[in-house]
């Protein structure tokens, strides 16, 4: 009996003791309640509040093991220190909220410190910020200042020891999202709505903008936020992921939805490159997204970005494979002065030679993945293929275009320059390690075998007029003077009526225009040397409107005017 008498005496001095101790917390904490914020008065008044919580805590854990008899007295005691724990950590959170805000780093002053003291600011060119991306450890961005980063921690680890940690990180997820997404609202807003009537020019000025925003989010600010949340909340688990993943969601899901509007964007054929160069960004961003939401506190975001993904995808396809639908639509009704090189033949060789430095992103896309060993198999890609699809649309619409001249002379002029002007663009660029030596070999020769058939339609009725056949006096081998000047004045109406028509054709290539010319030259004058020395006696200085060296001169000049 004596001993149960002891024990409860002694149990009395420890609630005394208790209660004693908890009314000086309660007063030191509540002493604070209506002045400004502690972390900004002194670290030496934050510790002393500190300790006095960590004290409101050990006493609150003290009473919960003594009070297990369900005495009144007990039990309110207990309350009190519960309360005054509540109204310290309700303090906390203030203060938590406080210097998040309060130490923030404007963004626009924010750098970007690297070992190369590189710095990089929005409008810096996107492959600057994807090296930076690839030597990530290297590189950090502080979002709040670092001498405050203890307190937060310290902060931190009392609310979580005091079992309010979702207050906490509510009070680090409202704070973050907030400035997060303001970030957000100053990207341009972009309406699905607008996008399809949108100009190009403009359109090409949204799409850059935006690749750019989306970069500078994910490479800089989205890894330093990741970075600041770990530095805080790194102790606790998954707790960082989801004060990470909570916090930076709407913004992210926002800048996607702005993405999602370019996606819906003109499938033009000159939108096709901006939408290469954003899916590459994405596929070099992807590794990146899947870590920093790496559990499944980041599903959501993950989910939306691989959907994005999925229609720039398409998106990509759509404006590549377009361009036989470009050239089927393209309906001339009128032949191009002078057999020059058609608009549409310039337009399809630049087109498809700025896409060569997409080779290895259109041959993943282009693969057919349920053909993919087949395709493995193939010597030739599946961009190479598709090329070679497009050549052929446009050697066979040129054919087309040709059969608008009625001038077959022309005709044959205009289908060599074309030719030709496809050859040499091919050899001169990256397609040609696509398209292959035999193939530009084989345009080369279409080309020669086009300056033969001009040469044949232009120039073989004049080379029969410097024939000796058909004016031969009757009965005779002798030349008909009179059929001879005859012969002679049809050669020269000839050769005047083809060189006021073609001086002013315009060549693509003067090498090829030379080489023709040289071969048509040393023709004529050969024809016209005979000619004029199968009948010399009967020549004189009247009937010859051209000496030899005139015709040559004059040939020359063709094409050249």
């Amino acid at each position: 009996m004596s001993s149960v008498t002891e024990i409860s005496e002694n149990k009395d001095e420890r609630f005394s003791e208790i209660e004693e101790r908890l009314y000086f917390v309660r007063d030191k904490i509540m002493n604070w309640e209506n002045r400004p914020m502690i972390w900004d008065w002194s670290s030496e008044e934050a510790e002393e509040y500190v300790e006095a919580v960590y004290e409101a805590r050990r006493l609150t854990e003290s009473l919960k093991s003594l009070c297990f008899n369900g005495d009144i007295v007990e039990n309110e005691l207990l309350w009190r220190a519960r309360n005054v724990l509540h109204m310290a950590m309700v303090r906390l959170e203030e203060e938590f909220t406080h210097i998040l805000v309060q130490y923030r780093l404007p963004f626009e002053s924010a750098t970007i410190s690297c070992s190369s003291s590189d710095t990089v600011s929005f409008e810096d060119d996107v492959s600057v910020l994807l090296s930076i991306n690839s030597n990530s450890e290297e590189c950090s961005i502080d979002l709040i200042n670092p001498d405050v980063i203890p307190d937060l921690q310290c902060i931190a680890h009392l609310m979580f020891d005091s079992n309010y940690i979702w207050e906490c990180t509510d009070a680090f997820i409202n704070s973050r999202k907030d400035v997060l997404y303001d970030l957000i609202l100053e990207v341009e807003n972009l309406r699905i709505e607008d996008m399809p009537a949108m100009e190009s020019a403009t359109f090409d000025t949204k799409i850059k903008r935006c690749t750019r925003a989306m970069t500078n989010f994910v490479v800089v600010y989205l890894s330093s936020e990741k970075w600041l949340s770990d530095q805080i909340f790194g102790d606790f688990d998954s707790i960082s992921s989801i004060c990470f993943a909570e916090a930076s969601k709407a913004s992210m899901l926002q800048l996607l939805s702005f993405g999602k509007a370019i996606a819906y964007g003109p499938h033009r054929l000159e939108t096709s490159s901006r939408f290469l160069d954003m899916y590459e960004l994405l596929a070099d961003l992807s590794p990146q997204i899947n870590v920093l939401y790496a559990n499944e506190f980041g599903f959501d975001v993950r989910s939306e970005w691989e959907d994005f993904v999925r229609m720039v995808c398409n998106c990509v396809k759509r404006t590549f494979l377009e361009i036989h639908d470009f050239m089927a639509s393209n309906l001339s009704t009128r032949a191009v002065a002078d057999g020059q090189i058609h608009h549409l033949t310039r337009y399809i060789m630049n087109h498809i030679n700025a896409l060569t430095k997409y080779t290895k992103t259109l041959d993943l896309l282009l693969t057919d993945p349920n053909n993919a060993s087949e395709s493995a198999s193939c010597c030739v890609s599946p961009t190479a293929l598709h090329i070679r699809s497009v050549m052929s649309d446009l050697e066979c619409k040129l054919n087309d275009i040709s059969k608008l001249y009625q001038d077959d002379s022309l005709r044959h002029f205009f289908l060599m320059n074309n030719t030709h002007y496809i050859a040499l663009k091919v050899q001169g660029s990256k397609l040609r390690t696509i398209l292959g030596k035999e193939w530009i070999r084989e345009q080369y020769r279409k080309s020669e075998q086009q300056a033969m058939d001009y040469e044949g339609a232009t120039w073989s009725s004049v080379f029969s007029l410097l024939k000796d056949e058909g004016i031969q006096n009757p009965g005779s081998n002798s030349i008909s003077r009179t059929l001879f000047k005859v012969r002679l004045r049809r050669f020269y109406s000839a050769f005047e009526e083809i060189y006021k028509r073609e001086a002013g054709w315009l060549v693509g290539n003067n090498d090829l225009w030379k080489d023709l010319q040289i071969a048509v030259a040393y023709k004529v004058i050969e024809y016209y040397g005979t000619f004029l020395g199968s009948d010399s006696s009967h020549l004189n200085v009247e009937n010859m409107k051209y000496a030899i060296e005139d015709l040559e001169n004059y040939i020359l000049e063709i094409g050249c005017l």
